[in-house]
């Protein structure tokens, strides 16, 4: 029989082991875990980048429209029955924090009926040294800073192309959202917003949004 107080030794010294132990997630497999009963391997938790590197200082703002209103109609779409100026709205940024290498920006409507939503704008490898991007810099004929890329947006079209969503729908939410990046991005031609994602993630220091509303 084993004294009890060696027992008490044990149990203090298998708790201290286990809270030296790395963090790791483990699915064990069975009859009905939907995984075939398979265990599979341990996987060590991703490490992600410490609160204390993730400033919370960066900004953006814009001159002519503000967080929660409604998007200027020099920003929305023309043609498809929308009268707008299809200009790629006038950015602002300040407060990056230490270590960004560029930024991106992009516009995205999350309520279009497209099921996955639809990517207005996405310009990537803008420079650190750029505070803001000129209206319709995004759009045809527009000025982006040397360097800047962007892609096509869910229209097909290469850079800005404004909102025009469809008649009676409730106002749409189309949030600009500016990233601070540790990295300049290398894509391939023709890469898609969700292949952006994906190289944002470990490379954003920082981000901040704006959401504007338009319906019709």
């Amino acid at each position: 029989m084993t004294h009890p107080m060696k027992a008490l030794s044990l149990l203090a010294v298998g708790a201290s082991l286990a809270a030296c132990a790395p963090t790791t997630s483990t699915m064990i497999g069975g009859a009905n875990a939907g995984n075939g009963g398979l265990i599979p391997a341990q996987r060590l938790s991703v490490a992600q980048p410490s609160p204390s590197a993730t400033s919370m200082t960066l900004r953006m703002t814009s001159p002519t429209l503000s967080n929660g209103t409604a998007l200027p109609l020099q920003n929305v779409g023309s043609g498809n029955g929308c009268t707008g100026g299809n200009a790629s709205p006038a950015l602002n940024w300040g407060g990056a924090p230490d270590g960004t290498v560029s930024y991106v920006v992009t516009m995205y409507d999350p309520d279009a009926p497209t099921g996955s939503g639809f990517w207005h704008w996405i310009v990537y490898n803008i420079p650190a040294s750029a505070t803001g991007l000129a209206e319709g810099a995004g759009s045809a004929g527009g000025t982006l800073p040397d360097g800047a890329v962007q892609l096509n947006n869910d229209g097909g079209s290469l850079g800005y192309t404004g909102a025009c969503p469809p008649p009676g729908d409730r106002a749409h939410r189309y949030v600009i959202t500016l990233y601070a990046l540790s990295k300049t991005i290398s894509l391939p031609a023709g890469a898609s917003a969700a292949y952006l994602g994906f190289n944002l993630n470990g490379a954003t220091l920082a981000k901040t949004s704006l959401t504007a509303f338009y319906g019709r």
